[in-house]
């Protein structure tokens, strides 16, 4: 939702910051979030063949990524039945809660993976298509 009365602002990370994001973010466990994340992507859409990523900082301390597309990406989640299209940012946040919250449930004694599901997910309540991402993550 909001923080200190305000809403959560999300920023694209530039080109220069790119290599620290990762470990920024997730330290020793950056890697299997990144793999996690490409995981998901692999397993909600068929259509997805790789890519560019962008990498986006909350200012709560979250973060998320995102395929670099225009298009809009077909997810289905076959454990909730929901089938559905959104834009690639909406994409990026659902992944990334899956992958967050799969290695949270995995690793319940690394408190950054929780802390890093909440604070996206609270950027997600806000978010324009926060109906369909909490359809396909409920």
């Amino acid at each position: 939702m909001e923080h200190n009365g305000q809403p959560i602002l999300a920023t694209v990370v530039s080109d220069a910051e790119r290599l620290n994001f990762l470990p920024r973010h997730f330290g020793r466990h950056m890697l299997v979030v990144e793999r996690r994340v490409y995981f998901w992507m692999s397993t909600l859409s068929s259509e997805y063949r790789g890519g560019l990523w962008t990498y986006m900082n909350l200012d709560n301390g979250g973060a998320y990524m995102a395929p670099t597309s225009s298009e809009n990406f077909q997810l289905a989640v076959h454990s909730n039945d929901f089938v559905g299209a959104m834009s690639a940012d909406a994409t990026g946040i659902t992944v990334t809660l899956f992958a967050l919250s799969s290695l949270a449930f995995d690793n319940p004694k690394v408190e950054v993976l929780s802390t890093r599901f909440h604070q996206l997910r609270d950027f997600a309540s806000q978010h324009a298509e926060r109906r369909v991402i909490f359809q396909a993550i409920d």
